[in-house]
C-alpha cells in the first residue's frame, strides 16, 4: 500500500533559501506540490534556485528578505501573499554562526547571532503567524485554516558544543520560542514545531570534513558520518502536511544519534 503526503494547493515560505538546508527544503516542498516562496538576501542565488524548480515543473517565487530588518520582513510577507497567496507553511531557516571561545566573543558577534537566529526568526514567525491567526478567526466553516511553522533549530540547542556557545544559546532560545508559539497558537490550528539537525554536509562546510579537525570530529560521531540535506526531507514534509495535525510543540532531533 502506497502512502504519500501531498502539499498541492499550499503556499510555503522558506527563509534562508539561497543555499544549504534552505535550498534543499525549498526543492523538497516544491516536489511535494507546494508553491514555494524563496526568501533571503542573495537574490541572484534565489533566482538560480527558482529556475531549477521551474525546470522541474514546480512553482517558485523570489522575495528579497533581510530577517534583521522589521520593515523588510513586513514588506516581504505582504508582497508574498499578494503575489502568491496566503502563506500556509513557514520554514524559519535563516541562521548564522561564529566559531570562537566564549571569552573572545564581542558584542557585535553576540548581536550578529541573536539578531538573526532569535530576533529575526521571532518576527518572521510573528508576521506570518498574525496572518494565519486572522485567517483562522475569520474563515467560513469547513475551509482550511491554521498553518504549519517549522523552526530550524539545531542539536546545539539541546547539547552545548565547544566554540559555538553563543550559537547554542540562540538555538536553545529558538526551541523555547517554538514551544511558546505552539502553546498560544495551537488552538487556532497553527502547529509550531522545531527540527534539530545534527552535522549536515552542505556547500558551506563541505571543505571542513576533509581537514584534520573535520576528520577528528567525524570519529566522535556515533556512526562516524555526517548527514546530507536530503536526510531531513521526510521529516520536513511530514511536519508541513495535514497528517501532522496532532504534532504541536515538538522538538525533533535529526542528528544520527549524536545527542543520545
Amino acid at each position: 500500500m502506497a502512502y504519500s503526503m501531498d502539499l498541492s494547493g499550499r503556499v510555503a515560505l522558506v527563509t534562508g533559501a539561497s543555499s544549504g538546508l534552505g535550498a534543499q527544503f525549498a526543492r523538497t516542498l516544491s516536489a511535494a506540490g507546494a508553491a514555494v516562496i524563496l526568501a533571503g538576501r542573495r537574490v541572484e542565488k534565489l533566482k538560480e534556485l527558482r529556475a531549477w524548480i521551474d525546470g522541474e515543473g514546480g512553482d517558485a517565487h523570489v522575495m528579497e528578505l533581510d530577517v534583521t530588518n522589521r520593515d523588510s520582513i513586513k514588506s516581504a510577507v505582504a508582497h508574498a501573499e499578494t503575489e502568491v497567496g496566503s502563506i500556509d507553511i513557514l520554514v524559519n531557516n535563516s541562521g548564522v554562526s561564529t566559531t570562537q571561545r566564549l571569552q573572545d566573543v564581542t558584542e557585535s558577534d553576540f548581536d550578529f547571532m541573536f539578531d538573526t537566529n532569535v530576533k529575526g526568526a521571532f518576527f518572521v514567525a510573528q508576521e506570518v503567524g498574525k496572518r494565519m491567526l486572522a485567517r483562522a478567526q475569520g474563515a467560513a466553516p469547513g475551509t482550511f485554516t491554521g498553518g504549519r511553522i517549522i523552526n530550524v533549530a539545531s542539536m546545539a540547542g539541546l547539547r552545548v558544543l565547544p566554540k559555538i556557545g553563543v550559537y547554542s544559546m540562540t538555538k536553545a532560545a529558538l526551541i523555547h520560542m517554538t514551544k511558546a508559539m505552539a502553546l498560544e497558537w495551537g488552538k487556532f490550528g497553527i502547529n509550531v514545531n522545531a527540527i534539530c539537525p545534527g552535522y549536515i554536509d552542505t556547500e558551506i562546510n563541505h571543505h571542513h570534513w576533509q581537514t584534520e579537525a573535520g576528520q577528528k570530529l567525524l570519529q566522535m560521531l556515533p556512526r562516524k558520518r555526517v548527514g546530507q540535506p536530503q536526510d531531513l526531507d521526510a521529516l520536513l514534509v511530514m511536519l508541513c502536511s495535514d497528517q501532522s495535525h496532532f504534532i504541536n510543540g515538538a522538538v525533533i532531533s535529526a542528528d544520527d544519534g549524536f545527542g543520545v
